[in-house]
């Protein structure tokens, strides 16, 4: 099974990912995007295995946990992340936001390029 390419925690919860000639995109609402570039993105993780086994240590707590948005995230982000070829990313918007994203290999090396 595939990645979903959703938001699956944070601000824009369920709301689904998109990429058209490389630009990432969250569409909130009927011809209503938010792009994911380095115009809208203060900082992003990729979440991994290590990082949730040492999030009990009080700094990768404030650091992690913060992103990810308490247990939830965590939660979230732990539900995919042995699937190869599948990201589970934390995403901090310039706006204060903060989203949880599950994506393919595609999207996620799109996101990269575009958040360089």
């Amino acid at each position: 099974m595939g990645a979903k390419n959703k938001v699956m925690a944070g601000d824009y919860v369920g709301k689904s990912l998109i990429g058209t000639g490389g630009i990432i995109q969250i569409v909130v609402g009927f011809a209503k995007t938010v792009a994911l570039d380095k115009t809208t993105v203060e900082s992003y993780e990729l979440v991994t295995d290590e990082h949730r086994k040492s999030a009990a240590s009080g700094v990768a707590r404030g650091l992690i946990g913060g992103v990810l948005l308490g247990p939830v995230g965590l939660l979230a982000g732990g539900l995919s992340a042995k699937n190869k070829g599948i990201y589970t990313i934390a995403i901090s918007f310039k706006d204060g936001k903060k989203s949880l994203l599950e994506v393919d290999d595609k999207l996620y090396k799109s996101l990269i390029k575009q958040c360089f």
